[in-house]
């Protein structure tokens, strides 16, 4: 009941910061999304810094009003506190608490005070929270929120806006809440600004449908100290479900994204989710391009890959720096063409799958978003990729799944899964087209997988079950035998019915046949007769 509660008093707060935006001409700006996602995290931060403090001396925790008992230590004692905390939390000086603003709200230039109280928290905090470019410079937690009202004689009134919404509310009591909490809020969180607007690597939104079949097929023991990595990580939620099951404390994430955008996405999630550790590994930056994860000068390779990558989009500025020895056997099977008179349906998609292969560790897994077509294609980069998975024995298997899955686009999609030590090729290709419900989503429809269709996905693969119409499992040579196809369907048996029927039966049945053959010329007849007469009609005005 409190997480119910608290879900709805948690998104209330979200709707009450967007009111404000709105009142002072924000509304659906293009830095709306900056404003709310850093003051919403600033509050989180807040509150998780009181709690943990609490935590730590009895006395601040048994206290009416630990901020006034914490105000007794001198300089020296707050330091050590401070010190006591977790390496991966938000560490304020007592002039950053949301009761110190709130109680400055009548100063002269409040705005500078609100927006110099931010710079100090992200300056305090840098070696934590900052996010690096593939350059190597940092990009900080918080922005001067107050220039983004352009009118400079309402800065202050904004700003008093925005704190007058935090005060009431609280996020002490849900701190002990794990994924399914968090992940809810975020995705109500930043709905508004996580579309796919085009551009390079945009914002690419997976569902958690997918996202949780992707993980639980990729980990189906337990692991430990691993590492895991989204090469086109968007704002994180196959990266958040995957740690998720693997367990928080037990992995390590890195990605990379060349969207600055995207990468304050996920670094949100990752504090939301307890995987602060992992911010350092975060990077803005050209994947594709200049992948930054290295190891002595050598591409690092990476127990879990999970990605949805872009699938088309112009990226014809880079073919050339691409397309080098250099790059010779990450991009084995080649760099797409560009295609002559639509640059942005360059098949990108294919350079990130030969990264991902190529990112692996010995023992590594992946799993990958890709068109359906890929999984058929009788030529090209597509089918060397395959032959490759094949050849090398690293393919654990393939989902087919529903049509508009994704609200945003009507391309098929098929879940690719890879796993170096599946070198016995005990393969499942499974065909879950026919799952899910219809429902529309604005203007665009969309399939929706119940809860038990996506857990029998899961154990169906996991169990290796062959199930009529739905999975098969099949061997390495078996794929060679069907040119390299990846789809269930070219694997299932032809099944034919025999029934025993008389002589009269069978005549009956033929007279039926050519009946309705008869109809159906007949009806074409007359329907070519009426297009000739509307034809014989028609005058050039």
């Amino acid at each position: 009941m409190i997480t119910q509660d608290f879900t709805s008093q948690t998104k209330e707060l979200i709707d009450n910061l967007k009111g404000v935006c709105a009142s002072f001409g924000l509304g659906n700006d293009g830095n709306e999304f900056k404003i709310i996602t850093q003051v919403f995290l600033y509050k989180f931060m807040n509150d998780k810094f009181g709690y943990e403090v609490k935590e730590l001396d009895s006395k601040l925790k048994n206290a009416e009003n630990w901020e006034k008992e914490i105000a007794k230590y001198n300089d020296s004692e707050y330091e050590m506190l401070l010190l006591r905390l977790n390496p991966d939390s938000a560490k304020l000086k007592r002039e950053h608490y949301l009761s110190h603003l709130w109680n400055n709200q009548n100063k002269e230039e409040f705005a500078k005070f609100f927006d110099d109280t931010f710079r100090d928290i992200a300056i305090f905090n840098n070696e934590i929270f900052s996010v690096k470019t593939g350059t190597g410079s940092k990009i900080t937690l918080f922005d001067e929120l107050s220039n983004y009202i352009t009118d400079s004689s309402q800065r202050d009134n904004f700003c008093r806006a925005l704190i007058d919404k935090l005060v009431n509310f609280s996020f002490e009591k849900i701190f002990s809440q794990k994924f399914d909490f968090f992940s809810t809020i975020f995705e109500y969180l930043i709905k508004d600004y996580n579309k796919d607007g085009g551009g390079k690597y945009a914002e690419y939104y997976t569902p958690h449908a997918v996202a949780k079949i992707m993980a639980s097929i990729l980990v189906d023991k337990p692991v430990n100290n691993v590492t895991c990595y989204d090469p086109s990580a968007g704002s994180g939620t196959l990266l958040m479900n995957l740690a998720h099951i693997i367990g928080e404390d037990r992995c390590t994430i890195y990605s990379q994204d060349i969207s600055q955008k995207s990468s304050s996405m996920l670094r949100l999630n990752l504090i939301l989710n307890n995987l602060v550790h992992s911010i350092q590994n975060i990077i803005q930056g050209n994947t594709l391009l200049s992948p930054y994860h290295k190891v002595s000068n050598n591409l690092m390779t990476f127990d879990y890959i999970v990605s949805n990558p872009p699938f088309k989009l112009d990226f014809s500025d880079y073919v050339a720096d691409l397309d080098t020895k250099q790059n010779n056997e990450r991009f084995f099977a080649g760099v797409p063409n560009v295609p002559n008179k639509d640059k942005d349906k360059m098949s990108i998609y294919l350079l990130f799958i030969q990264h991902i292969m190529f990112s692996l560790t010995p023992k590594g897994r992946a799993a990958i978003v890709v068109p359906t077509g890929f999984i058929t294609a009788q030529s090209g980069i597509e089918k060397k990729i395959r032959e490759r998975l094949v050849e090398s024995k690293m393919l654990r298997g393939v989902v087919s799944m529903p049509s508009n899955i994704f609200a945003t686009t009507g391309t098929n999609v098929s879940i690719l899964f890879i796993d170096k030590t599946n070198t016995k090729g005990d393969i499942v290709l499974m065909d879950a087209s026919k799952l899910g419900t219809k429902v529309k989503e604005g203007k665009n429809q969309k399939t929706v997988l119940s809860l038990e269709e996506e857990q029998t996905i899961i154990d169906t693969f996991n169990k290796h079950e062959a199930v009529e119409d739905f999975t098969v499992i099949v061997s390495y040579e078996d794929i060679k035998t069907k040119n390299y196809s990846f789809s269930a369907g070219q694997y299932f048996d032809v099944k034919i019915e025999y029934t025993d029927i008389s002589p009269a039966e069978f005549e009956a049945k033929m007279t039926g046949f050519k009946t309705n053959l008869d109809k159906l010329f007949a009806e074409s007849s007359d329907l070519e007769i009426e297009i000739k007469k509307q034809l014989a009609g028609l005058k050039y005005e």
